[in-house]
Protein backbone atom coordinates (compact mmCIF):
# COMPACT_ATOMS: atom_id res chain seq x y z
CA UNK A 1 0.00 0.00 0.00
CA UNK A 2 1.24 3.49 -0.84
CA UNK A 3 2.66 5.41 2.12
CA UNK A 4 1.42 8.99 1.94
CA UNK A 5 2.41 12.09 3.84
CA UNK A 6 1.54 11.74 7.51
CA UNK A 7 1.75 7.93 7.36
CA UNK A 8 4.38 5.29 8.11
CA UNK A 9 4.89 1.64 7.26
CA UNK A 10 4.66 -0.68 10.28
CA UNK A 11 4.47 -4.41 10.99
CA UNK A 12 0.69 -3.98 10.98
CA UNK A 13 0.58 -2.06 7.72
CA UNK A 14 0.39 1.64 6.96
CA UNK A 15 -0.49 3.69 10.04
CA UNK A 16 -0.59 7.40 11.00
CA UNK A 17 2.89 8.72 11.68
CA UNK A 18 1.93 9.96 15.16
CA UNK A 19 0.69 6.56 16.38
CA UNK A 20 2.95 4.37 18.50
CA UNK A 21 3.37 0.77 17.39
CA UNK A 22 4.93 -1.77 19.72
CA UNK A 23 4.49 -4.84 21.87
CA UNK A 24 1.44 -5.09 24.14
CA UNK A 25 3.75 -5.35 27.17
CA UNK A 26 5.11 -1.85 26.49
CA UNK A 27 1.70 -0.31 27.13
CA UNK A 28 -0.14 -2.85 29.32
CA UNK A 29 1.11 -5.18 32.06
CA UNK A 30 0.29 -8.83 31.36
CA UNK A 31 -0.07 -11.20 34.32
CA UNK A 32 -0.73 -14.91 33.92
CA UNK A 33 -3.04 -16.90 36.17
CA UNK A 34 -1.83 -20.27 37.29
CA UNK A 35 -3.78 -23.50 37.25
CA UNK A 36 -5.36 -24.06 40.64
CA UNK A 37 -8.28 -26.40 41.23
CA UNK A 38 -11.09 -24.55 42.98
CA UNK A 39 -13.28 -26.02 45.70
CA UNK A 40 -16.76 -24.53 45.38
CA UNK A 41 -18.44 -23.29 48.57
CA UNK A 42 -21.23 -20.83 49.29
CA UNK A 43 -19.23 -18.24 51.26
CA UNK A 44 -16.25 -17.60 48.97
CA UNK A 45 -15.57 -15.51 45.88
CA UNK A 46 -16.60 -16.02 42.23
CA UNK A 47 -13.96 -16.99 39.66
CA UNK A 48 -13.36 -15.41 36.25
CA UNK A 49 -12.21 -18.08 33.80
CA UNK A 50 -12.71 -18.78 30.08
CA UNK A 51 -16.47 -19.22 30.35
CA UNK A 52 -16.93 -15.75 31.82
CA UNK A 53 -14.67 -13.98 29.33
CA UNK A 54 -17.17 -14.01 26.46
CA UNK A 55 -18.71 -10.55 26.56
CA UNK A 56 -17.64 -6.92 26.85
CA UNK A 57 -17.89 -7.02 30.65
CA UNK A 58 -17.12 -9.72 33.21
CA UNK A 59 -20.38 -10.53 34.98
CA UNK A 60 -20.06 -12.98 37.87
CA UNK A 61 -23.10 -11.98 39.89
CA UNK A 62 -24.70 -15.39 39.34
CA UNK A 63 -21.49 -17.42 39.29
CA UNK A 64 -20.58 -20.27 41.63
CA UNK A 65 -18.47 -19.37 44.63
CA UNK A 66 -14.96 -20.60 45.50
CA UNK A 67 -12.91 -20.59 48.70
CA UNK A 68 -11.43 -17.53 50.39
CA UNK A 69 -7.98 -19.20 50.43
CA UNK A 70 -8.09 -19.59 46.67
CA UNK A 71 -9.03 -15.95 46.27
CA UNK A 72 -6.20 -14.77 48.51
CA UNK A 73 -3.59 -16.92 46.78
CA UNK A 74 -4.55 -15.64 43.35
CA UNK A 75 -5.12 -11.97 44.02
CA UNK A 76 -1.82 -10.80 45.42
CA UNK A 77 -0.54 -7.61 43.82
CA UNK A 78 -1.30 -7.26 40.13
CA UNK A 79 -3.48 -10.38 40.13
CA UNK A 80 -6.24 -8.59 42.02
CA UNK A 81 -8.65 -7.43 39.30
CA UNK A 82 -9.90 -3.88 39.52
CA UNK A 83 -12.16 -1.67 37.37
CA UNK A 84 -10.59 -0.89 34.01
CA UNK A 85 -8.56 -4.11 33.88
CA UNK A 86 -9.08 -6.57 31.05
CA UNK A 87 -9.22 -10.36 31.29
CA UNK A 88 -7.97 -12.24 28.24
CA UNK A 89 -8.67 -15.85 27.38
CA UNK A 90 -5.56 -17.59 26.07
CA UNK A 91 -6.94 -21.11 25.71
CA UNK A 92 -9.84 -22.56 23.66
CA UNK A 93 -11.66 -19.25 22.97
CA UNK A 94 -8.34 -17.51 22.39
CA UNK A 95 -8.43 -13.72 22.24
CA UNK A 96 -11.77 -13.16 24.01
CA UNK A 97 -11.38 -10.02 26.08
CA UNK A 98 -13.70 -8.76 28.84
CA UNK A 99 -13.54 -5.62 30.95
CA UNK A 100 -13.79 -5.52 34.72
CA UNK A 101 -16.66 -3.09 35.24
CA UNK A 102 -16.73 -0.43 37.95
CA UNK A 103 -19.76 -2.02 39.62
CA UNK A 104 -18.23 -5.47 39.96
CA UNK A 105 -17.66 -7.02 43.41
CA UNK A 106 -14.31 -8.71 44.24
CA UNK A 107 -13.56 -11.92 42.36
CA UNK A 108 -10.72 -14.36 41.75
CA UNK A 109 -8.89 -15.13 38.52
CA UNK A 110 -9.29 -18.62 37.11
CA UNK A 111 -7.11 -20.77 34.91
CA UNK A 112 -6.25 -20.16 31.23
CA UNK A 113 -6.80 -16.40 31.42
CA UNK A 114 -4.46 -13.49 31.97
CA UNK A 115 -4.95 -10.05 33.45
CA UNK A 116 -4.15 -6.91 31.43
CA UNK A 117 -3.64 -3.60 33.23
CA UNK A 118 -2.86 -0.33 31.47
CA UNK A 119 0.45 1.34 32.38
CA UNK A 120 -1.05 4.82 32.01
CA UNK A 121 -4.41 6.00 33.30
CA UNK A 122 -4.76 7.92 30.02
CA UNK A 123 -4.99 4.70 27.98
CA UNK A 124 -8.45 3.53 26.95
CA UNK A 125 -9.68 0.08 27.93
CA UNK A 126 -12.38 0.29 25.26
CA UNK A 127 -9.78 1.01 22.59
CA UNK A 128 -7.82 -2.15 23.39
CA UNK A 129 -11.01 -4.20 23.41
CA UNK A 130 -11.79 -2.91 19.94
CA UNK A 131 -8.27 -3.66 18.76
CA UNK A 132 -8.45 -7.27 19.99
CA UNK A 133 -11.71 -7.74 18.10
CA UNK A 134 -10.11 -6.53 14.85
CA UNK A 135 -8.23 -8.24 12.05
CA UNK A 136 -4.99 -6.66 13.28
CA UNK A 137 -4.95 -9.05 16.24
CA UNK A 138 -6.81 -11.90 14.52
CA UNK A 139 -3.98 -12.31 11.99
CA UNK A 140 -1.41 -12.53 14.78
CA UNK A 141 -3.50 -15.05 16.70
CA UNK A 142 -3.85 -17.23 13.61
CA UNK A 143 -0.04 -17.34 13.26
CA UNK A 144 0.63 -18.02 16.94
CA UNK A 145 -2.08 -20.46 18.07
CA UNK A 146 -1.14 -24.09 18.53
CA UNK A 147 -3.28 -27.16 19.20
CA UNK A 148 -5.81 -29.15 17.22
CA UNK A 149 -9.01 -29.57 19.21
CA UNK A 150 -8.27 -26.68 21.58
CA UNK A 151 -6.24 -23.70 20.45
CA UNK A 152 -3.99 -21.80 22.85
CA UNK A 153 -1.27 -19.21 23.14
CA UNK A 154 1.27 -18.87 25.95
CA UNK A 155 1.78 -15.82 28.12
CA UNK A 156 4.97 -14.71 26.35
CA UNK A 157 3.13 -14.70 23.03
CA UNK A 158 0.40 -12.53 24.54
CA UNK A 159 3.00 -10.07 25.75
CA UNK A 160 4.52 -9.91 22.27
CA UNK A 161 1.34 -9.00 20.37
CA UNK A 162 2.02 -5.98 18.18
CA UNK A 163 -0.54 -3.22 18.81
CA UNK A 164 -1.12 0.33 17.65
CA UNK A 165 -1.52 3.12 20.20
CA UNK A 166 -2.89 6.50 19.12
CA UNK A 167 -2.79 9.38 21.56
CA UNK A 168 -5.10 9.14 24.58
CA UNK A 169 -7.67 11.54 23.15
CA UNK A 170 -7.92 9.57 19.90
CA UNK A 171 -8.05 6.27 21.77
CA UNK A 172 -11.02 7.60 23.72
CA UNK A 173 -12.77 8.86 20.59
CA UNK A 174 -12.31 5.51 18.81
CA UNK A 175 -13.49 3.62 21.90
CA UNK A 176 -16.56 5.87 22.10
CA UNK A 177 -17.48 5.28 18.46
CA UNK A 178 -17.08 1.52 18.81
CA UNK A 179 -19.06 1.56 22.06
CA UNK A 180 -21.92 3.32 20.26
CA UNK A 181 -21.80 0.60 17.60
CA UNK A 182 -21.81 -2.06 20.32
CA UNK A 183 -24.80 -0.35 21.92
CA UNK A 184 -26.74 -0.57 18.67
CA UNK A 185 -25.80 -4.24 18.28
CA UNK A 186 -26.79 -5.03 21.86
CA UNK A 187 -30.15 -3.28 21.48
CA UNK A 188 -30.89 -5.35 18.36
CA UNK A 189 -29.77 -8.53 20.15
CA UNK A 190 -32.06 -7.77 23.08
CA UNK A 191 -35.00 -7.00 20.79
CA UNK A 192 -34.36 -10.19 18.84
CA UNK A 193 -34.26 -12.26 22.04
CA UNK A 194 -37.51 -10.63 23.21
CA UNK A 195 -39.32 -11.29 19.92
CA UNK A 196 -38.14 -14.91 19.88
CA UNK A 197 -39.31 -15.35 23.46
CA UNK A 198 -42.72 -13.86 22.64
CA UNK A 199 -43.08 -16.13 19.63
CA UNK A 200 -42.08 -19.19 21.67
CA UNK A 201 -44.64 -18.35 24.33
CA UNK A 202 -47.34 -17.73 21.73
CA UNK A 203 -46.62 -21.06 20.08
CA UNK A 204 -46.98 -22.98 23.33
CA UNK A 205 -50.36 -21.32 23.95
CA UNK A 206 -51.81 -21.31 20.44
CA UNK A 207 -50.65 -24.75 19.33
CA UNK A 208 -52.08 -26.47 22.38
CA UNK A 209 -55.43 -24.69 22.41
CA UNK A 210 -54.75 -22.95 25.73
CA UNK A 211 -55.34 -19.67 23.92
CA UNK A 212 -57.85 -19.38 21.08
CA UNK A 213 -57.85 -16.73 18.39
CA UNK A 214 -61.00 -14.57 18.11
CA UNK A 215 -63.79 -16.26 16.19
CA UNK A 216 -62.71 -19.85 16.84
CA UNK A 217 -64.30 -22.18 19.35
CA UNK A 218 -64.56 -25.57 17.62
CA UNK A 219 -63.42 -28.79 19.22
CA UNK A 220 -59.87 -30.05 18.60
CA UNK A 221 -59.18 -33.67 17.74
CA UNK A 222 -56.25 -35.63 19.18
CA UNK A 223 -54.65 -37.44 16.23
CA UNK A 224 -51.84 -39.97 16.05
CA UNK A 225 -49.13 -39.24 13.52
CA UNK A 226 -50.12 -42.33 11.56
CA UNK A 227 -53.62 -40.85 11.18
CA UNK A 228 -52.00 -37.96 9.33
CA UNK A 229 -48.98 -39.39 7.50
CA UNK A 230 -47.45 -42.33 5.73
CA UNK A 231 -43.84 -42.80 6.81
CA UNK A 232 -40.82 -43.93 4.80
CA UNK A 233 -37.03 -43.71 4.91
CA UNK A 234 -34.51 -41.79 2.85
CA UNK A 235 -31.76 -42.74 0.41
CA UNK A 236 -28.49 -43.27 2.26
CA UNK A 237 -25.46 -41.37 1.03
CA UNK A 238 -22.49 -40.06 3.01
CA UNK A 239 -21.48 -36.43 3.21
CA UNK A 240 -18.40 -37.27 1.14
CA UNK A 241 -20.61 -38.23 -1.80
CA UNK A 242 -22.26 -34.81 -1.94
CA UNK A 243 -21.11 -32.00 -4.21
CA UNK A 244 -22.41 -29.07 -6.24
CA UNK A 245 -23.59 -31.33 -9.07
CA UNK A 246 -26.61 -33.60 -9.39
CA UNK A 247 -29.98 -33.53 -7.64
CA UNK A 248 -30.78 -31.83 -4.36
CA UNK A 249 -30.12 -34.04 -1.33
CA UNK A 250 -31.26 -33.54 2.25
CA UNK A 251 -28.67 -34.82 4.72
CA UNK A 252 -29.86 -35.23 8.30
CA UNK A 253 -27.00 -33.02 9.49
CA UNK A 254 -28.47 -30.16 7.47
CA UNK A 255 -31.76 -30.55 9.33
CA UNK A 256 -29.92 -30.34 12.65
CA UNK A 257 -28.07 -27.26 11.39
CA UNK A 258 -31.11 -25.49 9.94
CA UNK A 259 -32.41 -22.59 12.01
CA UNK A 260 -35.75 -22.63 10.19
CA UNK A 261 -38.35 -25.39 10.22
CA UNK A 262 -38.77 -25.38 6.46
CA UNK A 263 -36.67 -25.56 3.31
CA UNK A 264 -37.73 -23.52 0.27
CA UNK A 265 -36.19 -25.57 -2.53
CA UNK A 266 -36.51 -22.88 -5.20
CA UNK A 267 -35.07 -20.10 -3.03
CA UNK A 268 -32.30 -22.23 -1.50
CA UNK A 269 -31.44 -24.35 -4.53
CA UNK A 270 -27.84 -23.13 -4.87
CA UNK A 271 -27.05 -23.82 -1.20
CA UNK A 272 -28.62 -27.28 -1.03
CA UNK A 273 -26.00 -30.08 -1.38
CA UNK A 274 -26.34 -32.30 -4.45
CA UNK A 275 -26.02 -36.02 -5.06
CA UNK A 276 -24.91 -36.99 -8.57
CA UNK A 277 -27.35 -39.83 -9.16
CA UNK A 278 -30.33 -39.98 -11.55
CA UNK A 279 -33.44 -39.18 -9.56
CA UNK A 280 -35.30 -41.96 -11.42
CA UNK A 281 -33.15 -44.47 -9.50
CA UNK A 282 -34.56 -43.18 -6.21
CA UNK A 283 -37.69 -44.71 -4.73
CA UNK A 284 -40.62 -42.32 -5.02
CA UNK A 285 -41.16 -42.37 -1.24
CA UNK A 286 -37.68 -40.83 -0.79
CA UNK A 287 -38.40 -37.95 -3.19
CA UNK A 288 -39.64 -34.87 -1.39
CA UNK A 289 -42.78 -33.13 -2.54
CA UNK A 290 -44.36 -29.87 -1.50
CA UNK A 291 -45.69 -30.16 2.07
CA UNK A 292 -43.72 -33.26 3.06
CA UNK A 293 -42.26 -33.23 6.57
CA UNK A 294 -38.82 -34.74 7.17
CA UNK A 295 -37.80 -35.79 10.68
CA UNK A 296 -34.34 -36.90 11.77
CA UNK A 297 -34.17 -40.43 13.14
CA UNK A 298 -30.91 -39.88 15.07
CA UNK A 299 -29.58 -37.18 17.37
CA UNK A 300 -26.64 -36.75 19.73
CA UNK A 301 -28.68 -34.70 22.21
CA UNK A 302 -32.23 -34.47 23.54
CA UNK A 303 -32.83 -31.09 21.90
CA UNK A 304 -32.29 -32.57 18.46
CA UNK A 305 -34.56 -35.59 18.89
CA UNK A 306 -37.58 -33.86 17.34
CA UNK A 307 -35.74 -31.84 14.68
CA UNK A 308 -37.60 -31.60 11.37
CA UNK A 309 -38.19 -29.49 8.29
CA UNK A 310 -41.21 -28.92 6.08
CA UNK A 311 -40.51 -29.01 2.34
CA UNK A 312 -41.64 -26.07 0.21
CA UNK A 313 -41.37 -27.39 -3.34
CA UNK A 314 -44.32 -26.32 -5.52
CA UNK A 315 -42.16 -26.63 -8.65
CA UNK A 316 -41.52 -30.32 -8.04
CA UNK A 317 -37.72 -29.92 -8.16
CA UNK A 318 -36.11 -33.36 -7.61
CA UNK A 319 -35.14 -33.45 -3.94
CA UNK A 320 -33.88 -36.64 -2.29
CA UNK A 321 -34.37 -37.30 1.40
CA UNK A 322 -31.20 -38.80 2.78
CA UNK A 323 -29.41 -40.67 5.49
CA UNK A 324 -31.07 -40.86 8.94
CA UNK A 325 -34.32 -39.23 7.86
CA UNK A 326 -37.97 -40.21 8.19
CA UNK A 327 -40.22 -38.83 5.46
CA UNK A 328 -43.81 -38.03 6.43
CA UNK A 329 -46.19 -37.76 3.45
CA UNK A 330 -49.76 -36.62 4.03
CA UNK A 331 -52.57 -39.14 4.02
CA UNK A 332 -55.24 -36.45 3.98
CA UNK A 333 -55.87 -32.71 4.26
CA UNK A 334 -56.24 -32.56 8.03
CA UNK A 335 -53.10 -30.39 8.44
CA UNK A 336 -52.68 -27.00 6.76
CA UNK A 337 -49.29 -26.83 5.01
CA UNK A 338 -48.24 -23.58 6.65
CA UNK A 339 -49.38 -24.91 10.03
CA UNK A 340 -46.98 -27.84 9.70
CA UNK A 341 -44.05 -25.41 10.10
CA UNK A 342 -45.09 -24.86 13.72
CA UNK A 343 -47.32 -27.60 15.09
CA UNK A 344 -44.54 -30.10 15.92
CA UNK A 345 -42.62 -27.61 18.09
CA UNK A 346 -44.65 -27.77 21.30
CA UNK A 347 -43.20 -29.07 24.55
CA UNK A 348 -45.77 -31.88 24.54
CA UNK A 349 -44.68 -33.18 21.13
CA UNK A 350 -40.99 -32.93 22.02
CA UNK A 351 -41.63 -34.84 25.22
CA UNK A 352 -43.16 -37.69 23.20
CA UNK A 353 -40.15 -37.79 20.88
CA UNK A 354 -37.87 -38.11 23.91
CA UNK A 355 -40.08 -40.86 25.36
CA UNK A 356 -39.83 -42.95 22.19
CA UNK A 357 -36.16 -42.21 21.47
CA UNK A 358 -33.72 -45.02 22.27
CA UNK A 359 -29.94 -45.12 22.59
CA UNK A 360 -27.22 -43.72 24.84
CA UNK A 361 -24.67 -41.54 23.04
CA UNK A 362 -26.92 -41.26 19.99
CA UNK A 363 -30.70 -41.41 20.43
CA UNK A 364 -32.93 -42.53 17.60
CA UNK A 365 -36.59 -42.93 16.81
CA UNK A 366 -38.10 -45.51 14.47
CA UNK A 367 -40.89 -45.16 11.91
CA UNK A 368 -42.96 -47.47 14.11
CA UNK A 369 -42.62 -45.27 17.17
CA UNK A 370 -42.96 -41.91 15.45
CA UNK A 371 -46.33 -43.12 14.19
CA UNK A 372 -47.55 -43.37 17.82
CA UNK A 373 -46.95 -39.70 18.65
CA UNK A 374 -50.14 -37.69 19.11
CA UNK A 375 -50.95 -34.14 18.02
CA UNK A 376 -53.93 -31.92 18.92
CA UNK A 377 -55.46 -30.85 15.60
CA UNK A 378 -57.77 -27.82 15.35
CA UNK A 379 -60.10 -27.24 12.40
CA UNK A 380 -58.18 -26.25 9.24
CA UNK A 381 -59.40 -22.60 9.21
CA UNK A 382 -58.08 -22.14 12.75
CA UNK A 383 -54.80 -23.79 11.75
CA UNK A 384 -54.44 -21.30 8.91
CA UNK A 385 -55.13 -18.35 11.23
CA UNK A 386 -52.59 -19.57 13.78
CA UNK A 387 -50.00 -20.13 11.07
CA UNK A 388 -50.61 -16.65 9.63
CA UNK A 389 -50.03 -15.04 13.05
CA UNK A 390 -46.83 -17.01 13.67
CA UNK A 391 -45.63 -16.27 10.14
CA UNK A 392 -46.03 -12.55 10.85
CA UNK A 393 -43.93 -13.02 13.99
CA UNK A 394 -41.29 -14.81 11.92
CA UNK A 395 -41.22 -11.86 9.53
CA UNK A 396 -40.66 -9.46 12.43
CA UNK A 397 -37.86 -11.67 13.75
CA UNK A 398 -36.25 -11.84 10.29
CA UNK A 399 -36.38 -8.03 10.02
CA UNK A 400 -34.57 -7.62 13.35
CA UNK A 401 -32.03 -10.30 12.33
CA UNK A 402 -31.36 -8.28 9.17
CA UNK A 403 -30.91 -5.08 11.22
CA UNK A 404 -28.55 -6.92 13.55
CA UNK A 405 -26.51 -8.23 10.63
CA UNK A 406 -26.21 -4.73 9.17
CA UNK A 407 -25.20 -3.29 12.56
CA UNK A 408 -22.44 -5.89 12.86
CA UNK A 409 -21.23 -5.14 9.33
CA UNK A 410 -21.18 -1.42 10.09
CA UNK A 411 -19.08 -2.04 13.19
CA UNK A 412 -16.63 -4.22 11.25
CA UNK A 413 -16.25 -1.46 8.67
CA UNK A 414 -15.74 1.14 11.39
CA UNK A 415 -13.08 -0.99 13.06
CA UNK A 416 -11.15 -1.41 9.83
CA UNK A 417 -11.15 2.33 9.18
CA UNK A 418 -10.70 3.68 12.72
CA UNK A 419 -8.12 1.18 14.01
CA UNK A 420 -5.83 1.74 11.02
CA UNK A 421 -6.14 5.53 11.08
CA UNK A 422 -7.76 5.75 7.64
CA UNK A 423 -10.46 7.80 9.35
CA UNK A 424 -9.31 10.15 12.11
CA UNK A 425 -11.71 11.35 14.80
CA UNK A 426 -9.37 13.96 16.37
Amino acid sequence: MEVRAGQKQTDLGVMPIDWDVGRLLEFWTVTDCKHVTARFVTNGFPIASIREVQSRFVDLRNAKQTTSDFYLRLTEGARKPKPGDLILSRNATVGELAQVASWHPPFAMGQDVCLLRKRSAAFSTGYLQGLFASRLIARQLADLMVGSTFKRVNIEQVKSFTITMPGPAEQGAIAGALSDADGLIESREQLLAKKRQIKQGSMQELLTGKERLPGFSGRWELRRFDDLFNFSGGFSASRDQLSADGNCYLHYGDIHGCRKTYIDVRAEYQEIPKLDIPWKEIASVSLLNDGDVVFVDASEDDEGASRHVVIVNPDGIPFISGLHTIVAKSKNNLLDREYRRYCFQTAAVRKQFLFFAVGTKVSGISKTNIAKITLPVPPVPEQAAIAALLTDMDAEIAAVESELGKARQIKQGMMQELLTGRIRLV
